[in-house]
């Protein structure tokens, strides 16, 4: 007679992976893109988004730069258990929050804003709060909503991060633009909007 010996199959674990979201993370004046080097040579997921400017120098000759549209910051997608990677980071100061944690941007309106940085001129604009709220319906950068204003005889509608209190101006035609209702009220989560009523709960602490 022949024994087999049956091993009861039990299942695999399987790994749950943390769940990861965008971070504002402040750095020292200038030193944004060797944060973002620093970090994606430690695989962490960066964003920072760049625009160009032309200076001339005192040669007279013209240079094209392309520096932060977000000046002293950069955005990295992490879990919040890693934060300690980051500040660990040679020219980060902290991460964005309201001094007990750090608030997560919108995932939708940060990607959004990655793919309409490809294919739309966008530039750094003074920080926004008041004016005529329009919605972007169509283009890059639809569903984000914004205040309209003209400069240099163009129309363009300022986005901000209320969380970092830093706005930029999308370059867009008319027909792209629909009016809105003012947004009401607040979230613990900055977003890609101005609002008349300050976002609750985001003041820029470090933690």
């Amino acid at each position: 007679m022949n024994l087999v010996l049956l091993r009861e199959e039990l299942p695999v674990p399987v790994a749950i992976q943390p769940q990861r979201r965008w971070f504002a993370v402040y750095t020292v004046s200038n030193h944004e893109k060797k944060v973002q080097q620093h970090l994606q040579m430690r695989d962490i997921e960066t964003f920072l988004p760049l625009f160009s400017v032309t200076r001339r120098w005192k040669n007279r000759t013209n240079v094209k730069l392309e520096l932060p549209l977000f000046a002293g910051y950069v955005f990295v997608r992490i879990a919040s258990t890693e934060s300690a990677r980051i500040l660990a980071a040679p020219s980060v100061r902290f991460i964005v929050g309201d001094g007990r944690k750090a608030l997560p941007l919108p995932d939708e309106e940060l990607e959004t804003l990655r793919e309409g940085l490809k294919l739309r001129q966008v530039d750094p604009y003074p920080y926004l709060k008041v004016g005529a709220q329009v919605k972007i319906r169509s283009g890059p950068f639809a569903g984000l909503q914004g205040i309209i204003v003209r400069k240099d005889n163009q129309l363009r509608v300022v986005l901000s991060l209320d969380l970092i209190k830093k706005s930029i101006a999308v370059h867009v035609s008319a027909d792209e633009l629909e009016p809105c209702e003012p947004l009401n009220g607040g979230n613990e989560e900055a977003s890609i909007v101005v609002s008349g009523n300050p976002t609750r709960g985001t003041r820029k602490r470090g933690l």
